[in-house]
């Protein structure tokens, strides 16, 4: 880890600081962890089990431009200029808050650096960001107002978790967390498009 401090704190500490809070902010302030700290945050908006509007396809693009980053093996976040100076906004940082600080807080007092050193190899990163490009895409193409969408951006959020923390056993949670939640989607789209089928 980069820092003595617990995760949770940094990310409290600047979460409720009073600075601008931009997408760019994030980056520079969480170094090559931005892309942990950005599939944490942007996903844990579509975890919540509440009605959010199509703000959750926003964050769930900007999580595959993230996550196709880390696939592609960059060490550091780019994002478009536009989208750099844009701050992350209310509804963000304060209806996820709530919601990422008591799972921070969960994972952290259960996690220990378990198979630590796999995190360190950039190929391992790679399979990350494919790992999280395809939570995000499931996410985001769930039937609206069907609350399927909850689960992949969950496992997403536990995967971003799992890179912070350098813990193999909350990845494996995260990413089996992820998979069942799309395997769920597609099995519930093939079930509706057989019904329109017999319908038709």
């Amino acid at each position: 880890m980069e820092s003595e401090r617990p995760f949770s704190v940094e990310l409290e500490r600047w979460l409720r600081s009073d600075e601008p809070r931009t997408f760019g902010d994030m980056s520079d302030v969480f170094g090559e962890r931005g892309f942990a700290v950005m599939i944490i945050l942007f996903m844990s908006l579509p975890a919540i089990p509440l009605p959010t509007g199509g703000v959750t396809h926003v964050l769930e693009a900007v999580t595959i431009l993230v996550a196709a980053q880390m696939a592609l093996g960059r060490r550091t976040v780019w994002l478009p200029r536009r989208l750099r100076a844009r701050e992350l906004g209310a509804m963000l940082a304060d209806k996820a808050l709530p919601f990422i600080m008591r799972r921070v807080e969960w994972f952290e007092r259960h996690s220990r650096p378990r198979g630590a050193a796999l995190f360190g190899h950039r190929w391992f990163t790679r399979i990350l960001g494919l790992i999280v490009v395809a939570f995000a895409v499931g996410s985001a193409l769930a039937p609206p107002f069907s609350g399927l969408d909850t689960l992949p951006a969950l496992g997403a959020v536990i995967v971003g978790l799992a890179i912070i923390l350098e813990d193999t056993l909350i990845l494996a949670a995260g990413v089996a967390i992820g998979t069942g939640g799309v395997v769920l989607i597609i099995s519930v789209g093939a079930a509706v498009a057989r019904l329109v089928r017999h319908l038709i």
